[in-house]
């Protein structure tokens, strides 16, 4: 048991109450830190009906997983929530202070980051109101229930057949691209797993939403589709990170947070979990790094209350 005392009203806190957050949250609490997640309410798979893939939850509404965390975080006495958006984080001595919309602040003495992603989608009529249902971004998280048949993939950057590659395990992959952007190796490999390359740009996904039962092309061709996998670009869903001068690193993906092994950002005392620091993730990463994340934090403390 600590005795160190403290002014600061929280050990932690933790901006962002979903999976990273809420698994930081429950290891600093069973060591009975004073821990307070501040969540906006916006978790990045809220499109998506159900999570897959999630051990002993699989099939189970991602609403219901994070619901289900946040009731066992709170069990704890020292577990504290904010349904709230914080606007701004700044360095002050021994910690952190945070600045909410509504004008109000709160302090503590360390800060994990946990406020995820958004993803960044095509400029394609259709997608958008398709996202998360036949719209969708990882095959490992949806692929099996697409059940087979012809899906359409949208690569961006360098990645694009890779990730063709990968999607043609759960169907016919149709690889929408420039094909002078695939390299004579790289054709070979989308040909020995029966992926297609159409070289016409797509116009607009069709059917009735979220439902699609292909895409139109510019040429005014239509291919019939199942689902499409979209390569999207991702944006972290606010500025903390680069605001306290964490090192930030470039992904296929797009930009994210760099930490080490341990979560530990560039800065000291700030962590980071989750998909704003992996370049792809999913529910179980996620509760991982934030464990991770969450044990580093409480060595921090340790070492400061015992130097």
């Amino acid at each position: 048991m600590r005795t160190l005392e403290n002014p600061m009203p929280h050990d932690a806190v933790v901006i962002g109450g979903s999976y990273a957050g809420l698994s930081a949250a429950l290891q600093l609490v069973r060591a009975r830190r004073r821990v307070l997640v501040v969540d906006d309410g916006r978790p990045r798979n809220r499109f998506a009906a159900r999570a897959h893939g999630v051990l002993s939850n699989d099939g189970r509404p991602g609403a219901e997983i994070a619901a289900a965390a946040r009731a066992q975080v709170a069990a704890y006495p020292t577990a504290a929530f904010r349904m709230a958006e914080a606007v701004d984080v700044e360095r002050i001595d021994d910690g952190f202070s945070i600045a909410f919309a509504d004008g109000t602040r709160t302090t503590g003495r360390r800060l994990i980051l946990a406020h995820g992603v958004e993803d960044v989608l095509p400029d394609i009529p259709g997608v958008k109101e398709r996202w998360g249902r036949t719209a969708l971004h990882c095959p490992w998280c949806h692929g099996y229930e697409v059940g087979g048949g012809p899906i359409g993939v949208f690569g961006r950057g360098d990645h694009a057949v890779q990730y063709a590659l990968v999607v043609a395990e759960w169907g016919q992959a149709v690889l929408f691209i420039d094909p002078a952007r695939v390299s004579e190796a790289e054709a070979r490999q989308l040909a020995r797993r029966s992926v297609t390359i159409e070289p016409t740009p797509v116009e607009q996904l069709e059917g009735e939403a979220p439902t699609l039962t292909g895409v139109r092309l510019t040429d005014g061709r239509f291919v019939p589709l199942k689902a499409v996998f979209v390569g999207a670009q991702v944006r972290l869903s606010n500025g903390f990170a680069e605001r306290l001068g964490c090192e930030m690193t470039d992904t296929p993906m797009g930009r994210i947070v760099k930490v080490d092994a341990q979560q530990q950002t560039s800065q000291p005392g700030v962590f980071a979990a989750g998909d704003l620091a992996r370049p792809a993730g999913n529910i179980t990463l996620a509760t991982t790094d934030g464990m991770t994340a969450a044990h580093a934090a409480f060595r921090s403390l340790l070492e400061e209350e015992t130097a």
